[in-house]
This record gives C-alpha cells, structure tokens and sequence, in this order.
C-alpha cells in the first residue's frame, strides 16, 4: 500500500525523532512504565506507529470491504448502519415466573433480544428437589425442570418476534427441545425459531467444569444439533464457540482467539466425520468473545478472529458458502473485571469494554451490570447497563460508520500480531493433535493457567493498577442493594415440579424416556426424542439421568 521510497523516508524521519526530540525528553522526565504491553501482555506497545509497521498490508486480501473476504471489516454490508446490534441482558434467576417478569421489564425497557441464564442444578442436568441442588436452587439463574417452567418464563412473550440465547450446555440439547416445544404450542413455525444455544463443551472441559458426559457423547450429541436444526429450525444457532469464559479464566486475547477457534475447528471436523456437509451446518455456528478494557487490542481481537475464520473455513475445509466463512459473534462484556470496591467504577469499565465490542462489529452485545461481583443485578442496575448499549447507539456515533479504527498503524499492525500469535498457538494445538487432546493433555489449561497466575502476580504487587482495589481506595464503601433468591422461593419451586408430576401421564412419560435410552444406545440422532419427551413433561433431570446411564459421566482428571 505504501512507496517502498515513503517507507525509507519514514524510517529514517522516525529515527531522528527518536534521536533529537524523544530522547532528550525521556532522559528528563522518563515514562510511566520500561515497557508498555497490551491488556493482557501479548503484544509490546510501541511509542509511535507508521506506515512502516503495515508496510506488508495489502488491502484486498487483509481487509477488503464489509460483507465480503476476508471479512476482517465486518461480516455485513451495512454493519451497524443497517441495524444495530442486538441488545441482550442476561437474565434469569430464582423462579420461572420472576424470570418471565424481568424479560418482560427488559423488552419494555428497549431489549432487542433475551439472555437466559440457568441455575446451577440446570447446568448440571439435576431438577431441583435432588440432592445435589439443596442450597442452588436459582441462584446462578433460573431454575427450570420441566416444559411448564419454560413455558412460564415465555408466557406473553411470542418467540417469532424475540431472538433468545440460552447459556447452556451440557443438557443444551433438552433446553433446545424445551424452547422448540413452546414455540410449537404457540404456533410459530420452527422455521422462525431465532436465538442461539451456546453448546460448548470443550470449552467446560477447560475453563468452566459444566460438563456432564464425557467427550466423545457429547460430541455426538452437538453433532445430532446441528444435523436436526439443520432441517427444523435453520435460523437458530445450534452453538456459541465460546472463548469468553477461556478469558475469564485469564487467557490473553491471542489465546481467547487461538482457542476458541481451535474449538470450532473441532466441532467442525465432529460434524463432518458424521457425515454432515460443512455447508449445510456452518453457517449456523456462531461464536462467543469477551471484551475486556483494553478498547484497542480487544477491537483488534475481534477484527483478526473474523480474519483467521474465513481463512480457517476455506483452507482447513473447502467451505464454499460465504456464510459458511463469516464469522458471527456475541460479546459480552468482562465480569472478571468487575470489582466489589466502588461498584460504581463497573458501570464505566462496562462502558469502555461495550465500545470496544462495537468498534470490532459485534452481532450481539451483553453488558454487565455493576453489582454483579457482589450479588445478582438489580433491575435499576440491569437498566442502567441497558442504557449503556442504548447510549452508545445513539448518542456516540461509533455506529455511524463500519470499522472506524481500520487504516489505524496501531490497530492494523495489532490485528495483524493477534493474528499471527493465534496461528502460531493453532500450530501447537495441531502438533499435539488437535484442541481434544491439547485439552486431553492439559496443555491448554495450563498456558491459561500460567496467564492468570501472573496476572494477579502484578496485582498484588501493583504493577498493574485495578482502581478502586490497589489504587485510589476509599475508606467506607456506600451500602448497595442486594438481589437475593430466598429459601421460600427453592421450596416453591420444588412443590411446582411436584405438582407437575402429579398432573402428567407417567405411562406416557416412561415411553418416550425408553425410547430416547432406545435411541441414544443406538446412532439415531436424540433431538427427535428428546423434543417428545419434553412435551410430555419428562424432567431435565430424567431426561439427562437417561443419558448418563447411557454415556456415562465425565470424572475430572480422567482422560477426554
């Protein structure tokens, strides 16, 4: 793109300034820091950036126009000229019916799509009156045993016009079945269906323990998503490729990217082993970033995931679908950096993280709400974290134009070494076999591991200021309302499953829990089945004891 004469002039101009204004200035005052690095330490920041640092750039092949290869512009034409992203709050806790109220708030409020978030028993594929719930019933996010919770939490809430997305995983395919049955009780066509599940279990393995079955099962059973709503419901995302919680768990951005895609790239290779063509269920994969406080390299991030997959799809596996090739992705914004010191401080790092998933062309965006490191959000916090995406629609401008920062040095020559740190970490995943057995070996977990640890290392020696915590303390933190899921509420939600299994056809009920076990012992896909146990009001709990009866359950430590 540059003079290869410009660039020399430009260098050799760079080391005079260097030489005769930066140096003498630096031998005076000095600088901040030795050396400065991105958020997460991947990336040296340089002082200044030139022509000179994308000298390489080519613009047809590493950036191009939006809505066209490589994508790394945005995976629309118009972006968020078009329409605006889709504003989603996670929400859900305690019972269906106060659930069901704070979806509605939220719609009232401006929402343009649902988050749903599931208890801890849920997660686990236990109904709340086993053992193991005691205590957990709606804490995490709602409790849901059975269709009639479901269909609570939907009542006067058509799904041909929401867009939901469901934050589960391992008993991902039962709440797909639960979802489907009340779009079908409502009499919207499966076809209209629109919302994504996140479906991500490789990820559980190493960075969240939400798991149920071991590896080889539940890869199945993702495999048996896609294929069936491939055919019934085509615009719903069967999963969400999720790097955020690799983040949270203190992965840098390079590896959020490296390992996410890296796990994409497994489901992809599960699903055509089956027998699935790439692009028949590609272009329904969707995929799950973090954003973190560093606007630039977390915008950089998303611009140079976009990249690698459309390269991934195309080289790795002859996708010739240019839907199959766009990488579409959901943020939320970072809730291990949220503090319980001085709450207030969350609402401005949720806003710079917000920008920042804006600015990299995000589809969908959830924004944090600032007590949530103490307690589930309240609705006056939960508005305001809304208002934040509102604000930033319609009063910043950063939506104005597609991919603003492009032609920036910093942010090229930063997309470029996020891109080229993650290719090389996708090499090592494929010299050791592939993402299962990185993860197999612990290899994965590990590099993670060793990020976090010296992040919090910088931390407590406050080489890295976290305000509020290390720095500009205050001496009385103000008292902050708390939401809080009581034991009278797990009690009422217990006494709801019983009655539900009073009133239903138990027969019925242990026939198609025997044909599912049929099914599931056998190579035919479960989702049929799993969709009519549903409707007969089989439990999450019995439908997921069917399967672990089958496949087993996985033992941490033992080999994926």
């Amino acid at each position: 793109m540059f003079d290869a004469d410009d660039l020399e002039e430009i260098r050799e101009a760079r080391e005079e300034w260097e030489a005769e204004t930066v140096g003498p200035t630096v031998e005076r005052f000095g600088e901040r820091k030795e050396e400065f690095t991105t958020d997460t330490g991947g990336q040296r920041v340089e002082r200044i950036y030139t022509p000179d640092d994308v000298a390489e750039l080519d613009y047809g092949e590493d950036l191009g126009f939006p809505g066209e290869e490589p994508y790394t512009r945005g995976v629309y034409s118009t972006m968020h000229r078009g329409r605006l992203w889709t504003m989603r709050q996670y929400a859900g806790f305690g019972t269906p019916e106060e659930t069901n109220e704070r979806f509605e708030y939220l719609i009232e409020n401006g929402s343009s799509g649902l988050s749903m978030a599931f208890d801890l028993p849920t997660q686990m594929g236990y109904d709340s009156d086993a053992e193991m719930s005691a205590g957990e019933v709606g804490k995490s996010g709602v409790a849901i045993d059975s269709l009639a919770d479901m269909e609570t939490v939907f009542d006067g809430i058509p799904l041909d016009e929401v867009s939901t997305s469901m934050t589960i995983n391992a008993p991902a395919s039962v709440l797909l079945a639960m979802y489907i049955a009340v779009g079908d009780k409502q009499g919207v066509d499966r076809e209209e269906l629109r919302g994504t599940i996140q479906n991500d279990l490789l990820k559980e393995y190493v960075a969240r323990n939400t798991y149920i079955y071991p590896p080889e099962p539940s890869m199945r059973i993702i495999t048996d998503i896609f294929e069936f709503c491939a055919d019934q419901t085509p615009k719903f995302n069967t999963i969400s490729i999720s790097g955020y919680h690799v983040r949270e768990a203190g992965a840098t951005a390079a590896q959020e990217v490296a390992f996410t895609l890296g796990n994409g790239i497994e489901y992809v290779e599960a699903a055509m082993d089956a027998g699935l063509d790439v692009d028949e269920f590609a272009p329904q994969l969707s995929f799950f970033f973090n954003a973190h406080n560093n606007v630039l390299e977390e915008a950089s991030k998303f611009r140079a995931a976009r990249r690698m997959w459309a390269t991934i799809m195309e080289e790795r596996f002859d996708a010739e679908n240019p839907k199959s090739k766009q990488l579409k992705f959901h943020t939320q914004t970072a809730g291990s950096t949220l503090t319980a010191q001085q709450v207030d401080n969350n609402i401005v790092r949720v806003a710079y993280q917000a920008l920042a998933a804006v600015l990299g062309g995000t589809q969908s965006l959830h924004t944090n709400s600032k007590d949530e490191a103490l307690a589930l959000p309240t609705e006056d916090s939960v508005r305001t974290a809304l208002r934040t995406q509102q604000i930033l629609a319609h009063e910043s401008g950063a939506a104005d134009t597609i991919d603003p920062l492009a032609g920036s040095y910093y942010v090229e020559s930063l997309t470029d070494d996020i891109e080229d740190e993650a290719f090389d970490i996708l090499d090592t995943v494929d010299e050791k076999g592939g993402m299962l057995r990185a993860i197999e070996q612990q290899w994965v977990q590990r590099q993670i591991q060793d990020v976090a640890y010296e992040r919090q290392r910088e931390i407590e020696e406050e080489e890295r200021i976290i305000v509020g915590v290390n720095e500009f303390e205050v001496d009385e933190e103000p008292e902050v309302d708390i939401q809080e899921v009581t034991e009278e509420e797990e009690q009422k939600q217990i006494a709801h499953l019983n009655d539900v299994k009073a009133d239903r056809d138990d027969e019925e009920v242990e026939a198609r829990l025997a044909a599912l076990r049929e099914a599931a012992e056998g190579d035919e896909n479960v989702m049929p089945y799993i969709v009519d146990a549903v409707k007969a009001y089989a439990t999450v709990g019995e439908i997921c004891n069917v399967l672990r009866e089958t496949f087993g359950e996985y033992q941490p430590g033992t080999a994926v």
